[in-house]
């Protein structure tokens, strides 16, 4: 049993669309609140939590309902189709209504932001669910942490593809002296990063010919299907399961809350403390991308060896440890120095 690499990767290239607007988003609306808006880090920070708060809802909602969709071009493929070309009409108007604001504040601009933001935010929630469902919905399990570590090594391309426009486009030369920056162009790169990889996934996956497959498989080999008791006509899950598998979704929450605390102010932090331009701070979240794209594929390959949780375990406690050093770090220096490379590299690792 082999894992199909190539039908993975252009798999992937959903939630490499879905990692390409994330990283901007959480990169530039941060920059966008503080200093156009001139909105504080409590105001501007409520905001920019709002998209983990209705992720809380949507992605559970929409990824159900992606379970019981059923349609010519599949279960997911509907979802992943509207909501990257509704969030690519929807993000036009941000870099809009941010030079428009610069150049005659006004209240209602700023109202039309937070509002054209919000739409935005709930349209990503509708097909984030269903883009990562395709992956284990294809791929026996068996082949599946292999197959995690190539769809996360799509998101990092992604992600670093936007950082790389961006550590270009907003360097330090093209930006000191600045008094306002046009965030235009680079949301235009990410709309045509999104639009590419919608094509590469209508064109090149077919849903339910996979679908097909992937139910010829489990018919001929049950003894991979997860135990469950059968209650009545439904499927129940052991108690001792459910115990595990809520723990486990405690602990990916604690560590994405963590991440997130990080990356999300990083721009901020970089900007304002080590006063770096916007391309400078995107260098070193390339540079820690790129450090998970080196590690992506031989993590996948270790935990199909060691197993999943003492590799889940490790990458959790480097991560913990690279963001403490960090700590240190601020406490003690004032300025961004090279050796915080390397810190980067192992958080990419982590």
């Amino acid at each position: 049993m082999k894992l199909n690499t190539k039908l993975t990767v252009l798999i992937g290239f959903a939630f490499l669309s879905i990692s390409a607007f994330w990283q901007m988003y959480d990169n530039l609306v941060p920059l966008i609140l503080t200093e156009t808006f001139k909105m504080n880090e409590t105001v501007s920070g409520v905001i920019m939590a709002a998209d983990n708060i209705l992720a809380l809802f949507l992605l559970p909602l929409f990824g159900g309902i992606s379970d019981r969709t059923n349609s010519k071009i599949g279960k997911r493929k509907p979802f992943i189709l509207f909501g990257t070309v509704a969030a690519v009409i929807l993000m036009s108007g941000l870099p809009i209504l941010d030079n428009s604001y610069f150049a005659a504040p006004q209240m209602w601009k700023l109202i039309a932001f937070i509002v054209l933001l919000g739409c935005l935010l709930i349209t990503m929630g509708t097909y984030r669910s269903p883009a990562v469902a395709l992956m284990p919905d294809v791929t026996p399990k068996p082949l599946r942490s292999k197959g995690n570590a190539i769809i996360n090594l799509m998101g990092a391309v992604g992600g670093i593809l936007y950082l790389i426009f961006n550590s270009i486009l907003y360097s330090k030369s093209r930006t000191e002296g600045l008094a306002h920056i046009n965030y235009q162009p680079i949301f235009a790169i990410v709309s045509g990063i999104m639009l590419v990889a919608l094509l590469v996934l209508v064109f090149f996956v077919n849903e339910p010919k996979l679908r097909e497959k992937q139910a010829e498989y489990e018919a001929e080999h049950p003894e991979e299907e997860m135990a469950t008791e059968i209650v009545g006509d439904k499927k129940k899950m052991p108690k001792d399961v459910k115990k595990s598998l809520t723990f486990l979704l405690l602990s990916v929450a604690f560590w994405y809350i963590g991440y997130n605390a990080i990356t999300t102010w990083f721009s901020v932090y970089a900007t304002t403390m080590w006063d770096m331009a916007p391309g400078g701070a995107s260098l070193c979240l390339t540079i820690a991308m790129a450090g998970a794209i080196v590690s992506y594929i031989p993590v996948g390959n270790i935990a199909s060896k060691v197993g999943r949780n003492i590799t889940i375990k490790a990458g959790a406690a480097l991560l913990a440890i690279c963001f403490f050093a960090a700590f240190v770090y601020t406490l003690l220096f004032d300025s961004f120095h090279w050796a915080l490379y390397i810190l980067f590299v192992l958080v990419g690792l982590a």
